[in-house]
């Protein structure tokens, strides 16, 4: 297997397994779960120019009904939905549906409370690029902070 090769993991922990992808590029990942997501890892570069910087690119598909739970990438995140419909909502902000073609942005301090698939009949696919601190995961699971 190679960097290519597709990941399978329950919903709940499809973020986690980009926490664990840098361990993990060799072997496929998979657990007993109904809800899922297949994450994809495509690319992983150190940026030229900018120091301590690496870009992460992934593709994930959320299976029928799939979803992660909160989590944060402490990372610039850019989204681009190419099948299906996701609903994405950072904290603080509506919730929002997004078409192929859609885009979706997290800054490094947005704690991301829903990802997941609008539907519960057909899958939704996105690519996920994350600008990231070079040897950071990509992402960590978050509570949801408090209305104050």
């Amino acid at each position: 297997m190679n960097v290519t090769t597709a990941l399978r993991v329950p919903a709940a922990l499809a973020a986690l397994t980009l926490l664990v992808f840098p361990l993990v590029k060799s072997e496929a990942v998979r657990a007993e779960e109904k809800e899922g997501a297949i994450v994809t890892p495509l690319l992983s570069k150190e940026l030229v120019g900018i120091p301590g910087k690496e870009a992460v690119m992934v593709k994930v598909e959320y299976l029928p009904g799939g979803a992660s739970l909160p989590h944060r990438h402490d990372a610039n995140v850019l989204v681009y939905v190419l099948e299906g419909s996701l609903i994405m909502q950072a904290q603080g902000k509506d919730p929002v549906t997004l078409k192929p073609g859609d885009t979706f942005s997290e800054t490094p301090t947005d704690i991301h409370l829903q990802s997941g698939n609008a539907s519960k009949t057909q899958p939704a696919k996105f690519i996920a690029i994350v600008i990231k601190d070079k040897g950071a995961p990509v992402t960590r699971p978050a509570t949801p902070e408090k209305s104050k």
